[in-house]
């Protein structure tokens, strides 16, 4: 099995979208399960070239079934691919994801989806401290070239008990620490698809072990864990 995005899943999945509804899927179920194994395969050889950097103790490719009960879209399947990359917990914390999805929306993911409310603090204290070496890692020519700036959920103001003129505003008032780089269609099913995301993933190392040592330690700098 070839370590490529196969070009069928992006094609299949343009289907899907036309089709979206038991009848058709069933029908053509056996060519899905083909595509999945082939794009499990890839998963799995990227999470074994993450280990080479980072310790990476589970890869999950989730289901293409939706959970309809309290969404007003009832189609029943997603129309992409979408996995996650687990590093060692309790002391290696952040995550990656991978989400593959035609018409140009494939893209990964790094950071901080939904912090526990207790490290959501804990990240919004040691900017209120210090946010020179978060800002000089973010800003760093390698990491920016890769990853941009800092995306997700923000509140419109600082949180309770932050001061709202505080120069570190910007960070401390994000409810999640999210990096995103997009890829074309061509990218995907490139041969040096997977060779990429390692390397982009690689890159971001920096940041999670920055982030890693204050979600373990308190404000002393005295490990938790």
């Amino acid at each position: 099995m070839s370590n490529t995005i196969p070009k069928t899943a992006l094609s299949f999945f343009k289907k899907l979208q036309k089709n979206n509804n038991r009848d058709w899927f069933n029908e053509h179920k056996p060519e899905f399960k083909k595509i999945e194994a082939h794009v499990k395969f890839v998963y799995n050889s990227i999470g074994e070239l993450m280990n080479s950097h980072d310790n990476i103790d589970k890869v999950k490719l989730f289901r293409i079934y939706r959970d309809v009960r309290f969404s007003k879209n009832k189609l029943p399947y997603k129309t992409h691919f979408g996995g996650s990359f687990h590093r060692k917990k309790p002391e290696l914390r952040g995550g990656y994801y991978l989400h593959i999805q035609p018409n140009n929306e494939s893209f990964i993911a790094i950071g901080f989806w939904e912090p526990h409310k207790d490290d959501l603090m804990r990240i919004r204290k040691e900017f209120e401290m210090d946010d020179q070496e978060i800002r000089e890692i973010l800003n760093h020519k390698a990491f920016k070239s890769t990853w941009g700036d800092l995306v997700g959920d923000e509140l419109k103001t600082a949180p309770r008990g932050f001061d709202k003129e505080h120069p570190a505003v910007d960070l401390i008032r994000k409810k999640q620490y999210i990096f995103i780089k997009k890829y074309s269609d061509e990218e995907v099913t490139s041969d040096k698809f997977i060779e990429n995301v390692n390397n982009a993933f690689k890159s971001a190392r920096p940041y999670f072990d920055y982030m890693s040592d204050v979600l373990t330690t308190n404000l002393n700098g005295e490990s938790i864990i």
